[in-house]
């Protein structure tokens, strides 16, 4: 098959390279999918998990991307739970080859069915960012309709999608980024946004829950906003910075069909909206990862036709 090749963590993204590479090979509970779409995630190539399998030991050279959307074509043994022929979407596993190659071993329980109205793109869109949006918010933070909650990227690909889901939830939406990210972050529904190039971030007060995906400088100035019980969620690593009377939780976002289920079903019903960007076919991905100029948004890679 053809797949997206990096030979080690050094060699970056300007050492990804296309290549013929061997066809994975189904183990217990893993289903082959046929991948019509795949996501990339800009920092991934840094993890740990890409380059070393479970046990630590190196599994250089790597195939990244963990978003998937395709086609079961083979089961192992003991796979159950999907069918041979079935469209599915979700997560690779981080300690083994990801889904920017034509075919990708995944173990079953992190495949959920994508139902035929929904394109293959959107379905690869809508796992990482709809996943961590929905972690971030309910499952770490707990978010309630009558709560502030304070977005951090809001405009971006996870804040977008985190936006929309708090203010169908009923909380009040801060959003926060770049000046030119206004208007998306007010077209997909913040009530207030502050620009953190030219705003203060200090003048926000008292609110429930920050929703960080920034990290450093912007985690720990975050904490002085949160009123006593709130907390700080964040998927950019941890901060020793801790709210007087509240909570910081730092998480690794983890497959739930179920709530796959729910992300699916809410873009089906017009209630949900993706964030894409630039989507370009396998054999011009790596022109794409190391291009100055990529569109804002999640970028897809198409592969299946």
């Amino acid at each position: 098959m053809k797949a997206i090749i990096v030979a080690g963590q050094d060699a970056g993204i300007a050492g990804m390279k296309l290549e013929e590479y061997p066809d994975p090979e189904p183990s217990l509970n893993d289903a082959i999918v046929q991948v019509y779409a795949s996501g990339f995630t800009n920092d991934e190539l840094t993890w740990p998990s890409t380059w070393v399998d479970r046990e630590g030991r190196d599994r250089s050279p790597a195939i990244p991307g963990h978003e998937v959307a395709g086609i079961v074509t083979a089961l192992g043994y003991g796979a159950t739970g999907v069918s041979i022929g079935q469209r599915v979407f979700g997560l690779t596993d981080w300690h083994r080859n990801g889904s920017l190659a034509e075919y990708v071993a995944v173990e079953t329980r992190n495949l959920a069915p994508l139902p035929a109205d929904v394109d293959f793109n959107t379905g690869a869109g809508l796992v990482m960012s709809g996943l961590t949006a929905w972690q971030g918010l309910f499952t770490h933070g707990h978010l309630r309709s009558g709560q502030t909650v304070l977005i951090h990227g809001a405009a971006g690909v996870v804040g977008s999608m985190a936006v929309q889901l708090a203010r169908e939830a009923g909380a009040y939406i801060i959003g926060t980024g770049r000046a030119s990210g206004r208007q998306a972050a007010v077209d997909f529904g913040v009530h207030e946004y502050l620009d953190l190039e030219n705003e203060q971030l200090e003048d926000i007060k008292g609110v429930d829950l920050v929703f960080d995906v920034f990290g450093g400088e912007i985690s720990n100035r975050s904490v002085g906003l949160i009123r006593s019980g709130g907390a700080l969620v964040s998927v950019a690593g941890p901060t020793d910075a801790r709210p007087a009377n509240g909570t910081v939780i730092d998480f690794v976002v983890e497959t739930s069909l179920v709530q796959l289920d729910e992300i699916v079903q809410r873009y089906r019903q017009g209630r949900l909206r993706t964030h894409i960007g630039s989507v370009a076919a396998l054999e011009d991905a790596v022109a794409l990862f190391n291009a100055k100029d990529r569109r804002g948004g999640k970028t897809i890679i198409e592969i299946g036709s």
